[in-house]
């Protein structure tokens, strides 16, 4: 990594929508200033920056609790996605709303480099800066495997991607001379150094024998979790482990089920969650993201089961083509995915591992004065 003489000011714009946008952008920071204690660095949420309209909108339709919900999810992610009329004024209307914050956050913290972990930000400065409308670099931390048209765009200086897979996907979008870097960094730098199978469920009090399985409905707690655990508790010996972070809601409701069964183990918000994937025998997850890319990390099975929705449904598919996680439409389905799973445990995937670390990245262009269209 090349040094840069003064001290960097790096400006991370997220969403606090579940944990998705924001544990990447937190993680980098601390890396960033793990790596340069002198550096200026600020996390913003590019949502509440754009105002409390754009905020209820946006936050409005991420609450998937009923089945019109859900539909009108599906319905709104392919009208943006795969219709390009629509894309287009999409994106003209996300810029109209979103650039004056943008421009406005920019004049307040001086960065040398704006770096984006949500798609909805990323392409309002993605365009901002292919205008000319912003001096600065881009960079887009993409953390999903699939579904990246807003993740990616020709505007972009660097594209960082937690799956080298991605690369084809984001170079079709934002063009054949995007600057693409596979990198790890955007979650627990523990994922790459993983504890053993008995150090991680001692460190959680799991059973010393016998399967885990780890059910987690993402930072929403949506799909069908309920299913999941029961799928899996009729298999014989399996212990659950759920996942309801900070979902409350959702703990009330399993516990009224599956409180008094041994077995269940119902986990708040947890910093521990390299040991509990590398203590882990299958995880099932309903959101894709960043939780799959870490099971698979530490090689713990995943299967993608109880919600594939819109840009799930895309990574979904992504998924079985590169052959990260199997893939359940029903319970049916997700009991046969779940005894392969258990069959036999993976070992951490070394290719992991051994990716850059982002912040190192980041600081590599800000050394290199990277500009807009200079990347191959």
């Amino acid at each position: 990594m090349t040094v840069r003489p003064t001290a960097p000011r790096v400006l991370v714009v997220s969403a606090s929508i579940g944990e998705g946008h924001d544990l990447p952008a937190r993680f980098l920071v601390a890396d960033l200033l793990a790596r340069r204690p002198d550096a200026v660095t600020a996390i913003e949420d590019g949502l509440r920056a754009a105002g409390p309209l754009v905020e209820r909108i946006v936050l409005g339709g991420s609450a998937f609790d009923t089945h019109l919900g859900n539909v009108a999810f599906d319905v709104e992610y392919a009208l943006i996605t795969h219709v390009p009329p629509v894309r287009r004024v999409i994106g003209r209307l996300g810029e109209a709303l979103g650039a004056r914050a943008m421009l406005r956050l920019v004049a307040e913290h001086r960065p040398d480099v704006v770096v984006s972990t949500y798609p909805g930000t990323t392409e309002v400065l993605g365009r901002m800066r292919l205008r000319g409308q912003l001096g600065v670099p881009v960079v887009s931390a993409i953390t999903d495997l699939a579904a990246l048209r807003y993740w990616s765009h020709p505007g972009v200086d660097l594209h960082l991607i937690t799956h080298p897979e991605s690369a084809e996907e984001v170079r079709a979008i934002a063009g054949p001379r995007t600057r693409i870097v596979p990198a790890r960094g955007m979650n627990d730098p523990r994922f790459a150094t993983p504890p053993s199978r008995a150090e991680g469920r001692a460190l959680l009090g799991l059973p010393a024998e016998g399967k885990v399985v780890v059910v987690s409905g993402g930072g929403w707690g949506v799909g069908d979790v309920e299913g999941a655990v029961a799928t899996a508790l009729a298999l014989d010996g399996v212990h659950v482990v759920v996942m309801c972070g900070r979902n409350e809601r959702l703990r009330r409701t399993l516990a009224v089920r599956f409180g008094r069964v041994g077995r269940v183990t119902l986990l708040g918000f947890t910093t521990e969650v390299p040991a509990l994937f590398a203590g882990a025998d299958a995880l099932i997850h309903s959101t894709a993201g960043l939780t799959v890319l870490e099971a698979w990390a530490v090689g713990c099975p995943v299967i993608s089961y109880g919600w594939g929705r819109g840009h799930i449904r895309a990574n979904n598919r992504a998924y079985a083509r590169f052959g990260i996680a199997d893939v359940a439409k029903d319970r049916d389905a997700l009991a046969a995915a779940l005894r392969r799973a258990l069959a036999q445990r993976g070992s951490p995937v070394a290719a992991f591992a051994q990716l850059p670390v982002a912040a190192d990245v980041v600081l590599d262009l800000l050394a290199a004065g990277h500009h807009v269209g200079d990347g191959g």
